[in-house]
Formats: C-alpha cells, sequence, structure tokens
C-alpha cells in the first residue's frame, strides 16, 4: 500500500461506537497501522491510521464519514504523517502534580519542552486526588539532564512537582524502595520528641535543623543530641512511639509497591527501639536504623556501634540491592535530609521528599505534597489501580491513606 489515511472521530461516548467503525472498515481494502482512543468525561476520540492505496482513498474515506453519521460522531478524515523511527528519538515520561494544577503552570512546563526540542506524544491523567497527576510522553533528542534541571526550577516558582523520567523498562522494573524514617516515612523528629521528654526540647530542635541542612557532621549532631537525653526514663521510647504519626500515604505506599513485589527498606538516623514499633503495621522488609544505650532503666546518653550516617544510609542501600539482587538501576530512595544526599545519588530514582534546598538539587525529583503515596505516580501507578487493589483485597474506605 502507497498512502495512510487517519481519521479522527469524536463525539458523545457509548457502548458500539468502535465496533461499528472497524465493522464498516471490514469490507474496505485497507489495513490498521496504527490506534489510539481516549474517553473524557463522556467524551470519546477515536484516531485510527489506515494504510491504503492511493486509488481506494476516496472509498475509504467515504465508508469513515458515511459510519460516523450513522453513529451520531463528528469525524475529521486526512493524510497520516510519516511515522518515526522509535529508535532514533529519546523517550522520556514527565510526571507534572498540583492540588490544584494551575493551567499558567501546564503552559510554561509544555514551552520549556517545545524551546528544548521535546515533542508531546501523549497525555493523560493518572490522578485526581489527593493530587492532579498528568503524564507528558515524549521524544526527542535533547539532553535530559539539562531538562530536568530547568523544569525542577521552574516548578518551585509554580508550585507544582515534576519529574523527568527516562521511558522504558527500568522505570517499570524497579523492584526496591529504601526510605528515610523521619520527617518522610513518619511526620516527626523522633530524637526531638525524646529530647522534649527529656526537658531538652529546644536545644536539641537546634542540633536538628543545623544538621538536616548539612551544617554540622550528622553523626557528631547525633551524640550531642543522644548526650543531652542522659538519664531518661526508658519507658520514655514507648511514649515517644506511640506518639508518633505516620506521613499521610505510608500505607498506601507500602500496601501498593508489597502488592507489585517491591521489597520495602527503611534507613533510619533515628532509633530502632521507636522505628520498629511505629513501622511494624507497614510489613516492610529490612530496618536498619541506630540503637540507644541503657542502664539501669535509663538512657545512658551513648549510641549503641557505629551510627548510621549519610555514608551507612548509601551502604545499606547498596547491601540490600545485593541481599536482594537488584541492579542500583532499578532501586529508589526517599528521603528528606542531607544525610540522605548520598543514598539519594547511588539509588536509579532519587526523591527529594518535602525536603531542604539542598537535597531536592540532589535528587533526581521533588515532591513538595505532604502525601508520601504521590512517589506511587512517578512509577507510572494510577489512582484507580490503586483504589481497585484495594478493593479487591476488601478494603472498604475508599482509599486508605
Amino acid at each position: 500500500m502507497d498512502g495512510t489515511l487517519l481519521a479522527i472521530i469524536s463525539g458523545r461516548d457509548r457502548p458500539g461506537v468502535t465496533a461499528a467503525v472497524f465493522d464498516a472498515l471490514r469490507h474496505t481494502r485497507a489495513v490498521v497501522l496504527d490506534m489510539e482512543q481516549l474517553v473524557v468525561r463522556g467524551r470519546l476520540i477515536l484516531a485510527v491510521l489506515l494504510g491504503v492505496d492511493s486509488a481506494d482513498v476516496g472509498d475509504v474515506r467515504a465508508v469513515v464519514h458515511e459510519v460516523a453519521t450513522r453513529v451520531g460522531m463528528e469525524v475529521e478524515t486526512l493524510p497520516g504523517a510519516p511515522e518515526e523511527v522509535a529508535a532514533s528519538r529519546g523517550r522520556i515520561n514527565v510526571t507534572v502534580m498540583g492540588a490544584p494544577l494551575p493551567p499558567g503552570a501546564v503552559a510554561d512546563l509544555t514551552v520549556e519542552l517545545a524551546e528544548r526540542g521535546w515533542n508531546i506524544d501523549r497525555i493523560r491523567r493518572i490522578a485526581s486526588y489527593p493530587v492532579t497527576a498528568v503524564v507528558f510522553e515524549g521524544s526527542g533528542e535533547q539532553d535530559v539532564s539539562g531538562l530536568r534541571r530547568s523544569l525542577a526550577e521552574k516548578s518551585r516558582a509554580l508550585g507544582v512537582d515534576v519529574a523527568v523520567e527516562h521511558a522504558g523498562l527500568n522505570r517499570r522494573g524497579q523492584r526496591l524502595i529504601v526510605m528515610d524514617v523521619d520527617s518522610t516515612v513518619i511526620q516527626d523528629e523522633v530524637i526531638d520528641l525524646l529530647a522534649q521528654a527529656a526537658g531538652q526540647g529546644e536545644a536539641v530542635a537546634a542540633i536538628t535543623e543545623s544538621a538536616m541542612h548539612g551544617q554540622i557532621d550528622f553523626a557528631e549532631s547525633l551524640r550531642r543530641r543522644v548526650a543531652a537525653l542522659e538519664g531518661l526514663p526508658v519507658q520514655a521510647l514507648a511514649e515517644v512511639a506511640g506518639a508518633v504519626r505516620l506521613t499521610p500515604g505510608a500505607r498506601t505506599l507500602c500496601r501498593t509497591l508489597k502488592r507489585l513485589g517491591y521489597h520495602v527498606c527503611l534507613v533510619s538516623g533515628g532509633f530502632e527501639e521507636v522505628v520498629v514499633p511505629v513501622t511494624a503495621e507497614l510489613d516492610v522488609d529490612r530496618i536498619r536504623a541506630n540503637r540507644l544505650e541503657v542502664a539501669n532503666g535509663r538512657l545512658t546518653g551513648r549510641v549503641l556501634g557505629d551510627i548510621l550516617d549519610r555514608a551507612g544510609k548509601r551502604r545499606a542501600l547498596e547491601e540490600f540491592a545485593a541481599e536482594f539482587d537488584v541492579p542500583l538501576s532499578r532501586t529508589i530512595a526517599v528521603g528528606d535530609g542531607a544525610n540522605d544526599i548520598d543514598m539519594l545519588d547511588a539509588a536509579g530514582l532519587g526523591v527529594a521528599f518535602n525536603a531542604k534546598p539542598a537535597v531536592r538539587d540532589a535528587a533526581d525529583t521533588s515532591l513538595t505534597t505532604p502525601y508520601l503515596d504521590s512517589v506511587l505516580f512517578l512509577l507510572g501507578i494510577t489512582r484507580d489501580e490503586i483504589e481497585e487493589a484495594d478493593a479487591a483485597d476488601g478494603l472498604r474506605v475508599r482509599h486508605p491513606r
């Protein structure tokens, strides 16, 4: 066949439209080269690329118009453009999230894509709450790292989150996620809660803030903060564990990834005595955290063994990956503080979650929403898929976070 015909059919969606179109086409000599169908709020758009001989174009066009009129749809037919050779162009997924998602942000981000030589091939919404998340599937031959940096800068000014990732199997094949705990999986900083129980809240909070911004070596800052806890009764650990709050979406994130066969691991500069009971319901595979020394029922103000610091978190990621036989290129790391930077850098996808500026700059992408399950959207998992899986498991509350 020496020609192509692109038929675009649109109108109110109802059963049988697609069947009617292709049933009519079966009586022609056209062949199907490509097709895509989309329904948006009850409106159907069906695009069909047909291969036709030039002598048959008029007859095929007439058939398409006749069937569209019969089913009450609008139709446009035009010559099809030549197909791009996919292997010669890079493919990316740009995920945009906002609560809400303003039109101006979409305008500025898509202008940036166009100016940098990226074509938008497809747009689809993957979530409507707790954020609106839209994926732009693009193709081009330009620098992805440069695009990521420019969109990250724009996203901060626009008040939305943007993630740029290479499309392909690696995005779907990631099978290990390693997450920080304090201010990531949980909403609190455990050391600050312990300090409040010990009457040292303000002093320890100031040290914590400096450490999270990278102004003080983490190991040294932890020793100083733990020293302030000397004499605190050991039962305070259980009391603090009872007061800690999981981050919204933590349950959904872990539950969904476990269904997909992911290994879920936690690394914390905090303390195993609190992290383990707080995260017990999340069904995580491994936990690595610091341990507090206790004598005569009270904290001594010292940490047992080596401190899990910035280098230790990266090492934990690498060791978990080796244990579960997952290449580092297929791992995900999520964190918020300076001591997470090496871990984020080593992972295939490093996600800064409500993080400090230095961490956002170092990560592949950043999320500023308070919902940890937004990480799922970066992996192309839709809200509908999450809810369908929950319903199949008998979870009756709509999206229990």
